[in-house]
């Protein structure tokens, strides 16, 4: 059987990056240039600045993807290109350059939503298994999806709110830690204890989450002690905040996999390099008998990699995009 190679593009932030990705699960080439230094003197992603440095590179990481990949255009099959959701002028500049190689070399342009991307991220550590539930979490997202079968997605339960990962940049501001702040909450939370008392987020039956209100705990908590003299121990509050995050996220999707009697489990999305949420999953599915897979920490982040491995099965279902296909900030993973 002849194989598949999908060229692949990722630009939905502050990412830029080209894939080359063999029948869905092997990477061949997988070029990332990231933009997190410059942006970092900002405190935070500045929309504008990230598609100009997304012109400036594009061209420069595509001939790096081929060129470590050892082959040409001829040699593609497919091109697979995330269309949204994520910031428009970034996506814009992906979506161009994938559309100008479809018309040049007459190749099938194949349209990739961001989220599919994080799931397929997956499938490059081993085959997916369904049905599966996957937990989406990530700097925009926080979303449990049910999947009987491949490019089969359906959404039980959102963030009403703030996602996860933007819940831990605020409550990193809080702290006073700098940019990307994420990684250094879960950093100061395992040196921590959990001795401030926070709500548990929206606590109930159902598989929606929301963010805002443990935000808003921990900015409250913070002030309050402040006024009355108290020194903030950074480590306990990030400690404490954390534990909160990872109960609730394991509480409703261990919730859902028993609901729906699935017995896989997969993480994706940024947030997924947590390693709170990584180690609590972990030991939750091995007391409940859960096969869970959780992605490499390279392809938890952005990457061109997790596009090309989503694009291949929509590639293989018939799914093609005209050359009029444009970017979209917000769109439903359906």
């Amino acid at each position: 059987m002849k194989d598949t190679l999908i060229l692949s593009f990722e630009s939905s932030c502050d990412e830029t990056s080209v894939a080359v990705i063999k029948n869905g699960h092997e990477v061949i080439s997988n070029i990332v240039l990231t933009q997190m230094d410059t942006h970092a003197t900002y405190g935070g992603v500045v929309p504008e600045i990230a598609s100009r440095m997304h012109i400036e590179n594009i061209t420069i990481v595509i001939d790096e993807a081929l060129n470590k990949a050892g082959i040409t255009m001829d040699d593609i099959d497919a091109i697979a290109v995330t269309y949204g959701p994520g910031l428009i002028g970034s996506l814009l500049i992906g979506l161009q350059a994938a559309k100008t190689l479809s018309f040049i070399y007459d190749k099938p342009l194949v349209p990739v939503h961001h989220i599919a991307g994080h799931i397929y991220a997956n499938n490059l550590e081993k085959g997916m298994e369904f049905p599966l539930m996957a937990l989406v979490v990530s700097g925009g997202h926080t979303e449990l999806v049910y999947m009987k079968e491949d490019y089969d997605f359906n959404v039980i339960g959102s963030t009403l709110d703030d996602a996860v990962g933007e819940a831990y940049d605020k409550v990193a501001r809080v702290l006073e830690l700098t940019y990307p702040g994420g990684p250094k909450v879960d950093k100061l939370a395992h040196i921590g204890t959990n001795s401030y008392e926070l709500p548990l987020p929206l606590d109930d039956d159902s598989y929606n989450f929301s963010f805002s209100g443990i935000k808003s705990a921990v900015i409250n908590l913070k002030h309050n002690e402040e006024q009355k003299g108290n020194e903030i121990i950074k480590e306990n509050l990030a400690c404490s905040f954390q534990s909160r995050v990872v109960e609730i996220l394991t509480k409703k999707t261990m919730k859902a996999l028993d609901d729906y009697n699935c017995k896989n489990l997969i993480i994706a999305g940024g947030v997924s390099a947590n390693s709170g949420i990584r180690d609590e999953f972990t030991k939750l599915c091995n007391e409940q008998g859960i096969n869970l897979t959780i992605p490499k920490l390279e392809y938890c982040t952005d990457n061109a990699a997790m596009i090309g491995a989503a694009g291949y099965y929509a590639y293989k279902l018939g799914r093609r995009a005209d050359l009029d296909l444009n970017a979209k900030a917000n769109i439903e993973l359906s």
